[in-house]
């Protein structure tokens, strides 16, 4: 009893540890899959993006074992090269000790450059960072594997989840705590400097620093006419106009003056909707809160471009415009040139890419049956619904274009295919002949005529099984109903399957023969058994 309630008990668990997941909302932007990529061109980007190369003084803080150039160039020229040491201080011989703790570069050349006017005088003095020192830094939290990492000085942070173990899809990469050695802390929102390029979101990592990556709770999500739509960690105190900013801004058919935010109320229980302009977002400064859907809609028939495209037997074949519910089949074939002199009109085909794709449960179902599992019924629908060619346009080219009937001119829509095959005026066979192929078509022959001009029957062929196949409709038609072949058919000899191979016979004949001498001995030994 107890090990049941204890099976009911983890079943509950799991149930709601599942519900919990479904109903939390992640960030799925492409920048995510990026980290902990170690072997492709996204890893080498992403390299070139962390460190830009030239240092920026004002930003750098020098400390323990960076070494310095110092260079005086008067009557006589002087040049040192100075480690800073483990405390943070700068020895110059016959000048003295500087301290640089907690020092930019910039600050730190021009304390050494005040220093050095004191004693030397009308020269010039050039003070560059010879070479950087080693670093420790703490990468933890919800990430794949929490470490401590040797950087070089120079490094950003975007250098460390370069050479980092990675991302998990909970992390929170827009709201990253960084702790120095003094205690003190400050976040940084990567994505900003990936999106942005803001640098100040991708700061120098220093000697201590612990960078903590929290896992997502809060969220909001971007659908619509914005550039880059999905769902984007809340950060407390951005504005909308800021969020939008990350997401690269507006598409050119976004409809800027009805822009959505769906809110939850203040008890989490029901939504209500607010309306801005952009022009409001970008002047007061909004604030977007948690769970927030920034809905950007389209503005209705802008840029939307009408065309169809003419492929195969047409004299000037490609994509043409068209008038919205005004252009015809007929107008755009006049437009196109006309038929090639070999075109098939009885083979062109109004292909309608808009066509309704409606989801058939019954033909879904079926498809998972064996034959032999079906009635009659269920297996001609299959057939049917097999054979029917999705968004094909029932027109008959050759009344349309050969009798004028304009009843089948039917209205274009945005990207219909028109195809203009070439005529047919072949016979295919295949199958079990000496030699399938395509022959030419001549009125009046038969298929047996077909089948000799092939070669005839091959020895596995099944004889009595011809079949023809439409070449207008894919339907399979029994040989002796087919009065007339056109231009186009297919001819099939299906094959005769093998018989069984000897040495299978034989060894189940031998099967059987042995089952049954252990039947014929018990039942001997049955009768012995009981006289």
């Amino acid at each position: 009893m107890k090990r049941k309630l204890k099976s009911k008990f983890i079943i509950i668990i799991c149930l709601l540890s599942l519900y919990s997941l479904q109903a939390q909302v992640f960030p799925n932007y492409a920048e995510r899959e990026m980290f902990g990529i170690k072997d492709s061109t996204i890893f080498a980007q992403l390299l070139s993006l962390s460190s830009e190369g030239a240092l920026d003084a004002n930003e750098y803080k020098v400390g323990p074992g960076d070494l310095l150039f110092i260079s005086i160039s008067g009557i006589d020229e002087k040049n040192f090269s100075v480690n800073i040491d483990p405390e943070g201080f700068l020895y110059i011989p016959r000048i003295g000790v500087l301290d640089l703790r907690n020092k930019t570069l910039a600050e730190a050349k021009n304390i050494i450059r005040q220093r050095l006017l004191k004693s030397f005088k009308d020269v010039d003095i050039h003070i560059s960072l010879n070479s950087y020192r080693k670093i420790k830094v703490s990468l933890i939290g919800n990430i794949k594997s929490p470490s401590t990492y040797v950087l070089s000085s120079s490094s950003r942070l975007l250098d460390l989840f370069v050479i980092s173990s990675g991302l998990t899809t909970t992390s929170d990469i827009r709201n990253i705590l960084i702790t120095s050695k003094d205690g003190s802390s400050k976040k940084f929102d990567l994505l900003r400097f990936l999106r942005l390029g803001d640098y100040s979101q991708n700061p120098y990592l220093n000697d201590g620093d612990i960078v903590r990556i929290d896992k997502v709770e809060k969220t909001i999500s971007l659908f619509g006419q914005i550039k880059f739509i999905g769902n984007y960690e809340f950060k407390e105190g951005e504005t909308f106009d800021e969020i939008l900013q990350i997401a690269r801004g507006l598409s050119f058919k976004a409809r800027k003056d009805s822009i959505e935010i769906i809110r939850f109320t203040e008890d989490g229980k029901s939504q209500y909707s607010l309306f801005y302009s952009y022009e409001q977002i970008q002047k007061e400064k909004i604030k977007i809160q948690n769970r927030d859907f920034i809905i950007v809609r389209e503005i209705p028939d802008y840029f939307d471009v009408q065309y169809v495209q003419l492929n195969g037997e047409i004299k000037y074949p490609g994509v043409y415009k068209i008038k919205k519910d005004e252009t015809t089949l007929s107008q755009i074939i006049n437009e196109a040139g006309g038929f090639k002199e070999k075109a098939s009109l009885k083979d062109a085909i109004l292909y309608r890419t808009t066509a309704d794709s409606t989801y058939d449960p019954e033909l879904e179902r079926l498809r998972l049956i064996p034959r032999a599992d079906m009635t009659d019924d269920e297996y001609d629908y299959l057939k049917a619904r097999s054979r029917q060619k999705r968004g094909r346009v029932v027109v008959d080219f050759e009344k349309l274009f050969d009798q004028k009937d304009y009843s089948e001119d039917v209205v274009l829509k945005i990207g219909d295919i028109i195809s203009i095959p070439e005529k047919k005026e072949y016979i295919s066979i295949i199958g079990q002949v000496v030699n399938p192929g395509n022959i030419s078509y001549k009125s009046g022959l038969t298929i047996e005529d077909y089948v000799n001009i092939a070669g005839g029957f091959s020895w596995r062929a099944k004889e009595n099984d011809v079949r023809v196949i439409r070449a207008n409709t894919g339907e399979w038609v029994e040989a002796d109903e087919v009065a007339e072949l056109k231009p186009g058919d297919t001819i099939w000899v299906p094959e005769d399957p093998p018989g069984p191979k000897f040495w299978e016979v034989f060894t189940t004949s031998l099967q059987v023969l042995g089952q049954v001498a252990a039947i014929v001995a018990a039942t001997v030994a049955v009768i012995v058994a009981t006289r």
